[in-house]
């Protein structure tokens, strides 16, 4: 395994001293439309992609990207952790990856004083994590990035190490119908904010990557944000304001999708062996806090959750031996969701 980093590995670390929330509002007012015209450089169509990875970095929070190879999914993560000037590294996941290729390693070095252990930090230690096709290798592996999703830290031989900050994992992983892939642990798909499907790309716009990328050389993406603004998007945004009847209307939404409940839809108790828990609820709060601040909003809306609905639940929800058999996808049971839960 060889990570692959950025042009620019000495990016800067925010400062001691953060921006103040009206600063960072009008940083991101101002940048929100360089940061679509740097990511147009290298990546055609893909605009609702685009948009969700960037409001789970406003959120703080990891996504996964599913679709078939080929789709720019690499490339397009890569974009991102440039247009914030973030330091970068990739894993490409194979079925011979160890947790320690991941986090690091304890060495035996030697000098003056003797033996001992010295922590080796792995690729984790970085700002963007690009866990490439995560799901071609076994869940040990997969495993060995809860810890740091979640705490933002590692800990090797009884010693905590913390990573850098911002940390994000944006993840990629094949469909599972695909051979040699490992489905990821519900546990471990749980930690993810969102969950983006990437989709093929229409004729017009592919007739314009094969233009592209056969008659020019790729033009360099000129960062539009920093680290230190990176944090202090993720402090506003935590600070936007939801009414009570919207944080309700999340909490009846998700509860809704639980099979084997009172009140449960009868269509869940058909389709579903196990529905959605309460850290989904917190997803459609904080992404729709982030979707609100990313449109020049002060306030969130019922259309900011619905919107989301689906990439926060779409890997939450787990489908029975009946809904494939009747072919139903996920992504229909979400939509009824939406149509059966109305904001009260």
């Amino acid at each position: 395994m060889t990570p692959d980093t950025d042009p620019s590995p000495d990016s800067p670390t925010p400062p001691d001293i953060p921006l103040t929330d009206e600063a960072a509002f009008a940083a991101l007012q101002a940048g929100r439309d360089r940061v679509t015209t740097e990511l147009g450089k290298a990546v055609v169509g893909q605009k609702d992609v685009i948009e969700q990875i960037l409001l789970a970095l406003l959120s703080g929070g990891h996504c996964l990207l599913t679709g078939a190879p080929g789709l720019a999914k690499t490339l397009l993560v890569k974009s991102v952790a440039q247009t914030f000037d973030l330091k970068f590294q990739r894993i490409q996941f194979t079925p011979d990856l160890m947790p320690a290729d991941i986090t690091g390693t304890e060495v035996l070095t030697e000098d003056d004083s003797g033996r001992h252990l010295t922590f080796v930090p792995g690729p984790v230690f970085t700002n963007l994590l690009l866990a490439d096709e995560i799901n071609r290798t076994p869940p040990k592996t997969q495993a060995a990035l809860l810890e740091a999703m979640q705490e933002h830290q590692v800990t090797a031989g009884g010693v905590r190490h913390a990573l850098s900050e911002p940390f994000f994992v944006l993840a990629t992983q094949n469909p599972v119908e695909m051979e040699g892939t490992y489905p990821l642990p519900e546990a471990q798909l749980d930690r993810f904010l969102f969950n983006v499907r990437v989709d093929y790309l229409s004729e017009a716009e592919e007739i314009e990557v094969v233009s592209r990328t056969t008659s020019q050389t790729a033009a360099e993406i000129e960062p539009v944000f920093t680290a230190a603004e990176a944090l202090a998007f993720q402090k506003l945004t935590r600070q936007v304001p939801v009414a009570d009847d919207l944080v309700r209307y999340a909490v009846q939404l998700v509860a809704a999708s639980r099979p084997s409940q009172p009140g449960t839809p009868d269509f869940i108790n058909d389709w579903l062996n196990w529905g959605a828990g309460t850290r989904a609820a917190q997803a459609l709060i904080i992404g729709s806090k982030a979707r609100a601040l990313w449109q020049g909003r002060s306030h969130v809306t019922e259309k900011d959750i619905q919107a989301l609905a689906i990439p926060v639940l779409r890997h939450r929800l787990l489908l029975n031996y009946r809904a494939e058999a009747d072919r139903v996808e996920v992504e229909t049971i979400i939509a009824r969701l939406l149509e059966t839960v109305r904001l009260a």
